[in-house]
């Protein structure tokens, strides 16, 4: 739903090297006035940028030598909007490109020690390289296909010898989400090859991949696994083919609480991070053995504590002291942030071991209990694996947290799986709807919006403390240039006495499973927006002059300014509707025509009072469609003037018979009402009526034809139209 809707689909090669320009190639759809790169990271320059057609651009790309590695979001603004997001790989080694033909393992491709291969995997494809190794040397492959985004890419890695022995084989490593990673130490010297191919034989052009071949640390696990902001903590690294490692490392700063630490020693640096949480919580540290209450670990609550399940059948247990009325939410992080292949389950004891609080997936799939402190005394904190496995790189961290208050903003979607960005066209509106999660407080909320384009202004209402999500009106100002900026979405209390500012989590999927699950994706901390070229039209909502009432209808009006020789036809349909509210989405502005009316209405529960309304409208225009707001309008909606009982009746065919009508009055009217029954079967007629503030009932005549149609009617309703 962006303004000449431009997409992008691929990045060739898609992966760039630390401290290096690289040329790349973009594809997508609608890009002829492509007009630069948005990256959600610092760390990588622009330095060209040409475009070669409506499909395609070349860019040059200059990456900091200290730029972080991994996975860099990246959209394409043009003048008329902004594309959909985009995965860049950033690694440390140098890059080739994977030769055909390397499918025979007699002939693999011969590539360097400590190279990234970049290439792809088609139908029944296997790739093969070749590396040289002495005794004792590391061999690590770490291979980037699904998490490149591209596509549900599910690859098979293996480290095999001269003699086809296979060494080492990856399907699924749950550190790198559903990606491969082999690593060995050397048996002999001599070569080694390092096949590549989809774990069913399938593939397609979409199935890329960045594979790094080298001598490079590769820990499937980090203990302790989190730590305050700049605190220097000693970790071990867990799970590397050379053995366990100890080092010291400085936690970084995280906005989100989930941050990355890279392996790194003399032999290089690992091409992606282990995840870590970062808090303020003091570390516990496991002591084994630790699997039952007499030898549970020390601990404090608020406190983090860290473990490894490491073996089939082990549970780790720690030992805090609490007070009644104490609040603290427990999670384990395992699955998530850390991708450890623990499916934990927790239990909270007493101090006799009896429970008083369990949880396996509620942190989907990590564990979430609130525990609530009923007594003064000593807690034991369990964690075990769901199906009673473990594993060295069974790792886990346990959050012991006081209850505070949290708030997260979000944008919805408008077009489904699709992450919401903001176009808005030059000299004219633009609106979405915002989201906020409030957690431990509640309260209205200011929604404010900071570094938006140079010209581009917005209108809020503040969010009330009964509702999770308002209208935000954009405006571009007349002959504001195209332009576009990562904007910060803030959410802060209207009361100041509650110290908590909000900012955007937005999740784009990139690859869906069965059912649409979501596999792997994007999570943006900032809005995409931009002012756009000029629109061709523009539409306003003719401002309702009465009431909306419950069980009530209305007209809403909507009229549009064209551009001299644009006649298209102009969608339209309310941004949202207010509780209890509903109305057509499939009206158009007939083309060449002005206006048009949306059909709203009110169920009897509709929530009474004044409402902010905002209507979009979108037409085909410049290869795609352009999308633009109205004002913001007042919907003002009110109780029912009367309520009406229809009583009953019956005549034969051809004869007259009488219907009364009760009206019990609820609030005044000046003048006179018309009222009339609708819905009256085939050959039944009667006339409409007319009644003031004071009428209590009504009677309608009702004739019918000799050919009547027959039976008992249910399909009978009571109209009244008061004018305000």
């Amino acid at each position: 739903a962006s303004a000449i809707q431009p997409t992008f689909t691929a990045i060739d090669p898609p992966g760039l090297q630390r401290g290096m320009e690289t040329e790349l190639t973009l594809r997508g759809a609608r890009l002829e006035d492509a007009k630069e790169l948005m990256f959600y990271e610092g760390g990588i320059e622009v330095t060209g940028f040409e475009v070669v057609n409506a499909s395609t651009i070349k860019a040059k790309l200059k990456v900091a030598p200290e730029a972080r590695l991994g996975f860099h979001g990246v959209r394409i603004r043009t003048e008329t909007g902004i594309t959909d997001l985009r995965l860049l790989s950033v690694g440390a080694l140098p890059q080739v490109a994977e030769v055909e033909p390397n499918n025979d393992f007699a002939a693999p491709q011969a590539v360097g020690m400590d190279t990234t291969v970049y290439g792809v995997v088609q139908t029944e494809d296997v790739d093969h390289f070749v590396v040289n190794a002495n005794q004792g040397e590391r061999i690590t492959a770490e291979l980037e296909g699904l998490r490149l985004g591209n596509t549900f890419f599910d690859p098979y890695l293996a480290i095999l010898n001269e003699k086809r022995f296979e060494l080492a084989r990856s399907d699924d490593a749950a550190l790198l989400r559903q990606d491969c990673l082999c690593s060995i130490i050397a048996p002999e010297d001599g070569k080694y090859i390092v096949q590549v191919r989809e774990s069913a034989y399938g593939g397609d052009g979409n199935s890329k991949y960045c594979l790094h071949i080298g001598t490079f640390p590769r820990p499937r696990a980090i203990v302790p696994a989190g730590g305050k902001s700049g605190e220097t903590v000693e970790v071990t690294w867990i799970g590397d083919a050379a053995g366990e490692r100890k080092q010291q490392l400085m936690i970084p700063a995280s906005e989100s609480g989930d941050a990355e630490l890279f392996a790194q020693d003399d032999q290089g640096i690992a091409p992606s991070g282990n995840g870590i949480r970062v808090s303020d919580l003091a570390n516990a540290i496991e002591a084994e053995p630790n699997n039952n209450i007499k030898e549970a670990t020390a601990a404090t609550a608020p406190g983090a504590l860290h473990g490894v399940i490491g073996e089939d059948g082990d549970s780790d247990y720690f030992k805090i002291t609490a007070k009644k009325g104490q609040q603290f939410d427990v999670r384990v992080f395992a699955r998530n942030v850390l991708r450890s292949p623990l499916d934990p389950v927790l239990v909270i004891r007493n101090a006799t071991g009896g429970g008083v609080v369990s949880n396996d997936d509620s942190g989907s799939p990590d564990s979430l209990a609130q525990f609530n402190v009923p007594a003064d005394g000593d807690y034991f904190i369990e964690v075990r694996d769901h199906l009673r496995s473990g594993g060295p790189d069974y790792a886990y961290r346990i959050e012991i947290a006081p209850r505070v208050p949290s708030l997260t903003m979000s944008l919805p979607e408008r077009v489904r799986y699709i992450a919401q960005t903001l176009s808005v066209p030059s000299g004219n509106r633009m609106a979405l709807m915002v989201n906020a999660s409030r957690a431990n407080f509640g309260g209205d909320l200011n929604v404010t919006f900071e570094g938006l384009p140079a010209g581009m202004t917005f209108e809020a209402l503040p969010m009330p403390a009964n509702r999770n999500e308002i209208p935000v009106l954009f405006t571009a100002a007349e002959g504001a240039a195209p332009a576009g900026a990562l904007a910060d979405l803030q959410g802060r209390p209207v009361d100041e006495n509650v110290k908590i500012v909000g900012h955007l989590n937005q999740r784009t999927m990139l690859v869906r499973g069965q059912n649409n699950r979501d596999v792997h994706g994007h999570n943006a901390y900032r809005m995409a927006a931009a002012v756009t070229k000029a629109a061709p039209f523009k539409i306003d909502i003719v401002q309702p002059k009465a009431p909306l009432v419950r069980n009530g209808s209305m007209q809403l009006k909507v009229v549009a300014t064209r551009d001299e020789g644009f006649t298209a036809p102009i969608a339209i349909r309310m941004l949202y509707n207010p509780p209890g509210i509903g109305s057509s989405g499939s009206i158009s502005i007939p083309e060449g025509q002005n206006e048009a009316v949306i059909p709203v209405t009110a169920n009897a529960s509709a929530a009474i009072g004044p409402w902010k309304i905002v209507v979009t409208g979108s037409a085909p225009h410049g290869g795609g469609r352009v999308e633009v707001a109205s004002q913001m309008a007042d919907l003002e909606v009110a109780d029912m003037f009367f309520n009406l009982a229809i009583g009953k009746t019956a005549v034969e065919q051809g004869k007259e018979t009488q219907l009364l009508v009760n009206i019990e009055k609820k609030h005044d009217f000046n003048g006179e009402a018309k009222i009339e029954l609708i819905g009256l079967p085939k050959g039944a007629t009667t006339e409409p009526l007319t009644i003031t503030k004071d009428s209590t009932e009504v009677t309608f005549p009702i004739k019918t034809a000799a050919d009547a149609r027959v039976g008992r009617h249910k399909t009978i309703l009571c109209r009244v139209i008061p004018m305000v």
